[in-house]
Formats: C-alpha cells, sequence, structure tokens
C-alpha cells in the first residue's frame, strides 16, 4: 500500500503545472521545406544539438531527420569553420532545450521568436542565449511575456498569442515585430559586429491613452556558455548600464548594457544577467526606443572595459 501511494504520489506530481517545467521550450514546429536546411545547421553545427533535441524543436520523425541530415550532408564534424574577421555569429534560438540551468518553473515553455544564441569568439561551441524581450511591464500590467509565469494581461482573458519567428537578413541582422491584440506593437533588431552585437527596441503606442511605467526585462542566459555557469553572483560586476559576467578562470567576460537604463541585476539560479531599459511615457501614435549591447571581453580590467565601450557609439 506504500509503494501505491509512492507511486500515486510520483504520477500526480508529474501532472501538476509546475512540471510543465522540465519542457525543453516552446511547442515544437516543423520547419517548412525552404528553412528545413537553415534549422539543422542552426541546431546540429552550431548548437550542438543531439537527435532527440532536434526532434523536440522541430516535431519530425527520427527518419525524417536522419534522412535531412544525410541530403544536406550536416554532421557534427562538418561544420564550416569561420571566417577570419567576421562578425560575432548571431542565430535564433531553435528551441528544444531549455536556455536555463534553474529556476525553470519560472520560465514555463520558453518562446524562441524572442531569443537569440550569441556565440563567444574564443569557442564556436560556447553561447549565451539574450531574450529579448523576455517581459514588458507597463501601467497596464504585464503587458508581454516571453514564456508562461506570471499571468499577464493576455493570459487572464485567455488570449493566446500567435508565435513568430525571426527574419534572417542577408547582411546577418535578424529583426521581428509584434502587434498585441490592444495595439501595442514593439519590436527589435540585432546587429552583429566584430566588435559587439548593438541591439535596438521599439515599442509603438497603438491604444487611444498614454502609456508609462514601460520596464523591458532583457535576460542574458549563461547556460551554454562554457565556464560561465556558476549559479551565483560572485562572478558579476555591475557598473549600471553595465553587467558582466566573470568565467571561471577569471580571464573572459560577457558584458551587457541597455540605455535609458532602468536596473542592471542578475539572477543566480538561472544563471542570467540583465541590463534592463526603460522606454520613455509613450503617447498615442507614438514611437520610442531602447538601444543595447552586448559583447565578450578578455582581461582582467573589466572596468577598464566598461569606459571603453562607452565611446564605441552603441547608444
Amino acid at each position: 500500500m506504500r509503494l501505491l501511494r509512492l507511486l500515486f504520489a510520483t504520477l500526480l506530481l508529474a501532472t501538476l503545472p509546475g512540471r510543465a517545467a522540465d519542457a525543453p521550450g516552446d511547442h515544437a514546429r516543423k520547419p517548412d521545406a525552404a528553412s528545413l536546411r537553415h534549422w539543422l545547421e542552426n541546431m546540429v553545427w552550431h548548437h550542438g544539438f543531439s537527435r532527440d533535441e532536434v526532434q523536440a524543436a522541430t516535431g519530425l520523425g527520427t527518419e525524417e531527420i536522419s534522412s535531412a541530415l544525410e541530403r544536406f550532408d550536416i554532421r557534427a564534424d562538418n561544420r564550416p569553420p569561420r571566417p577570419a574577421g567576421a562578425p560575432l555569429l548571431v542565430l535564433p534560438y531553435p528551441g528544444g532545450r531549455h536556455p536555463r540551468i534553474g529556476f525553470l518553473n519560472g520560465a514555463v515553455n520558453p518562446q524562441r521568436e524572442t531569443k537569440v544564441s550569441v556565440f563567444a569568439p574564443w569557442d564556436p561551441a560556447s553561447y549565451v542565449v539574450v531574450d529579448v524581450p523576455e517581459a514588458i511591464w507597463s501601467n497596464l500590467g504585464l503587458t508581454y511575456l516571453a514564456h508562461t509565469h506570471v499571468p499577464t494581461v493576455w493570459s487572464k482573458q485567455n488570449l493566446e498569442l500567435p508565435r513568430l519567428e525571426w527574419n534572417r537578413r542577408v547582411e546577418g541582422s535578424l529583426d521581428f515585430e509584434r502587434t498585441l491584440p490592444n495595439g501595442i506593437g514593439f519590436g527589435t533588431k540585432i546587429t552583429p559586429g566584430r566588435d559587439g552585437v548593438r541591439m535596438e527596441m521599439w515599442l509603438r503606442n497603438g491604444t487611444k491613452e498614454t502609456l508609462s511605467d514601460l520596464r523591458v526585462q532583457i535576460c542574458v542566459m549563461l547556460k551554454g556558455a562554457h565556464g560561465f555557469t556558476a549559479q551565483s553572483n560572485d562572478n558579476k560586476v555591475l557598473a549600471k548600464p553595465y553587467i558582466a559576467a566573470r568565467s571561471e578562470d577569471g580571464r573572459r567576460w560577457v558584458i551587457t548594457a541597455w540605455e535609458p537604463n532602468h536596473r542592471p541585476w542578475a539572477n543566480p539560479p538561472c544563471p542570467c544577467i540583465h541590463s534592463d531599459p526603460k522606454f520613455p511615457d509613450c503617447k498615442p501614435g507614438e514611437t520610442q526606443r531602447v538601444r543595447g549591447w552586448l559583447s565578450f571581453y578578455e582581461g582582467g580590467d573589466v572596468q577598464a572595459e566598461f569606459t571603453r565601450l562607452g565611446s564605441v557609439g552603441w547608444r
């Protein structure tokens, strides 16, 4: 009887809503024929996905995956080398693997259309996942959330937002835009460079009332960056608007910043770093913008690097 009670409790736990946090991410999205090769190269060459992770991200069967990989000659060991002097590699994050280590109940079913992977220049297998935006708050409440956790103004109305994808531009930039049911629109553009990644978000007020308290959460998740996965804030340095995470060997850094800046902070369980911006109040018909930066640094004086970055014009 005790064994039966234990089995029942285990099955019950598996059905509770919080358990969905163990899912790797967005619901599987089957690629069309035109994008299949891109996604397989993205997952296998760059993110190092297993067949199970590819299946979780695409919904394809194992035979379909094997056939496509063979047809396109995509293997983990034949990834083409990056050209010398190329911009930092930025790719849409494919889902199929949860971008956090911990605090998974705070990010159930993370949606991939807001997430990009930025790969470290010193290791083609290391990357950070930037969720841009993770969340948008306004005087209306939680106006957008890129996963399931705290109720939004839309989930309270049982409204499900359509899933989107990044637009991939020939020069390497990425962008997307979304219009919410009340007419608020927002979008993001990501532009990789050799020295760092420039980011811009815009928000358009399509309502009849002024929007205020427009705080944005932009999360840089470190799970995929080798040497940066300590679930601690001891390796984080804050100097508003900058925040940096230090590698275990103390020689390398991931740095991000946004302006106008609301606050820099870090969440150890994920682990992640934030430099969260805030849009100015936005009148009906107006569009407001915030700008951000992400880069990698090798050296011992990160404060000096913060000072140097102030002159590169990312703002």
